[in-house]
């Protein structure tokens, strides 16, 4: 499925188009639903499942920050209880400094799924091919939460989609996800915004925005009254 891409993109929604395409022989299939973790993840969501004709919702994950640098994941949490962590040197991080760390993260995974549900309950995932959308995987370690409390509700198949990512996390990924479709796999990596000309940070309203927008278009194309998903 990998064809050559030009880097960077422009931006998230140029390479949710790019990402689509790749992921054509999806469009249309009964049951499909695509899933973007927010919130960078939802503008590229949003051009993959306009493409594919299929409702687009939002699996909240919350990366933990080694405190004092933030940007580095040591691990993540996901809805359903779930939590990664990647493996650290003994004494990098004292049990009480982590404990603080992942409180923080979880009223934050809280307060994101009741913003960006607005009452609605979470999509139902059973028996279903469900592909994942992030804008890029660095360390992996919020997609790798995501799909392990995805498999809680046995999906018939699972599907990781993003437009770049590190070759070893993608390759990684393979023993969590049926399918890994990765537009692009620079090396060296670095770092998923080096990858973008435009990567500002989503917004809790672009994602809100968004999410009404596709819910719009889905019940328009479907021919139903608004029920979610």
């Amino acid at each position: 499925m990998n064809q050559p891409v030009t880097l960077p993109f422009h931006d998230r929604r140029q390479a949710g188009r790019v990402l689509a395409g790749l992921l054509a022989p999806y469009a249309g299939q009964a049951g499909l639903l695509v899933l973007a973790l927010p919130r960078g993840g939802v503008p590229v969501g949003f051009e993959v499942a306009q493409a594919l004709k299929a409702p687009l919702d939002v699996w909240v994950v919350r990366k933990l920050g080694l405190p004092g640098q933030e940007e580095y994941a040591i691990g993540a949490i996901a809805s359903g209880g779930v939590r990664v962590m990647t493996p650290l040197p003994e004494g990098l991080v004292s049990p009480a400094a982590l404990a603080k760390v992942i409180a923080r993260e979880q009223a934050e995974l809280a307060r994101r799924e009741q913003l960006y549900r607005d009452n609605r309950l979470p999509p139902s995932l059973q028996g279903r091919t469900v592909i994942v959308v992030d804008d890029g995987l660095a360390t992996g370690a919020t997609m790798c939460a995501a799909l392990r409390s995805m498999h809680q509700q046995r999906p018939a198949r699972l599907v990781v989609a993003v437009p770049v990512g590190a070759p070893d996390t993608c390759q990684a990924l393979r023993e969590d996800a049926d399918e890994v479709v990765c537009a692009a796999m620079p090396e060296p990596f670095r770092a998923v915004g080096l990858w973008y000309e435009q990567f500002p940070q989503t917004s809790d309203d672009e994602v809100c925005a968004l999410l009404a927008q596709a819910r719009r278009a889905h019940e328009a194309l479907a021919g139903t009254r608004p029920s979610g998903i």
